[in-house]
């Protein structure tokens, strides 16, 4: 694993530095990168797509425990040092592309089932995360180190603060929890924010049953307005017979019905229809 001092002697090797524009923050804490194998429940047989591999801290660790890894990097530059720093190490393989556009067909070719463990970049955190769960089942779990504000917002309960559409989306496709917090002080550079780990685990099926584009065509309508009651938010796609047939109190607000409660609700909706 690296320290500080080997991070920036790679990157001095190499003629990089740290781009902001693609949130690189490198981990240079052994004891976080192994936290995070650790957490990962991984071994030999088991096969990890990291994702934003960075310089390798947390590629190492993951190969430590057996499993087989491939590490997607989307700087040439960075992948260029990376593959130099695991070339003895057989089990992992370095891929560079942008995860937000990969043909993920091929790159999980090798195995059905697969996990994910990242320390990924703020600025596509959400989107990577829900892309993974429409689009590329064979994740089945992720554990992603990510701006804690967003792992809130991506393992919130209805009700909360922290809640709003994607957890919804989050809670159909997943369950989801915080499972540990990480300092800025263990990044280089420091970011301005603290981080955690979302520990996110794909359902053997949908929290309900429901298509998901509809479902979330309603979420996503009520939570662009909110604060207002649902009968205001929803008032041009969702009529007072809609909310008494699914049983919804149309003076509640967006965040405070759960999955199965929005189940119910786009279930109502569609037999309207």
């Amino acid at each position: 694993m690296h320290s500080r001092n080997d991070i920036g002697a790679l990157l001095s090797e190499h003629g990089l530095a740290p781009r902001r524009d693609l949130g690189q923050n490198f981990v240079v804490d052994a004891n976080i990168v192994r936290k995070i194998a650790r957490l990962a429940d991984i071994g030999p047989g088991d096969h990890v797509v990291e994702i934003g591999a960075g310089l390798g801290s947390l590629t190492m660790a993951l190969a430590e425990t057996g499993a087989t890894i491939t590490a997607i990097e989307v700087d040439r530059g960075i992948a260029g040092a990376l593959r130099a720093v695991v070339a003895d190490l057989a089990n992992v393989t370095v891929v560079e592309g942008d995860a937000l556009h990969l043909d993920w067909t091929a790159t999980l070719a090798a195995a059905d089932r697969w996990v994910l463990v990242a320390n990924l970049p703020y600025n596509v955190a959400t989107p990577l995360v829900c892309d993974i769960l429409d689009f590329v089942p064979a994740v089945e779990r992720m554990l992603v180190m990510i701006q804690r504000e967003v792992a809130e917002r991506l393992c919130a309960s209805a009700g909360s603060d922290a809640y709003g559409a994607v957890s919804v989306k989050v809670a159909y496709w997943a369950t989801a929890r915080i499972a540990g917090t990480v300092p800025a002080s263990v990044f280089l550079p420091r970011p301005n924010v603290e981080s955690a780990l979302a520990d996110i685990r794909r359902r053997a099926t949908p929290a309900v049953d429901v298509a998901p584009d509809p479902l979330f065509q309603l979420v996503r309508t009520a939570f662009g307005q909110r604060r207002k009651m649902l009968r205001r938010s929803l008032a041009t796609v969702v009529s007072p017979e809609v909310f008494e047939a699914a049983g919804i109190d149309a003076q509640r607000r967006p965040e405070e019905l759960d999955v199965v409660e929005w189940g119910a609700l786009t279930s109502a909706w569609l037999a309207a229809a």
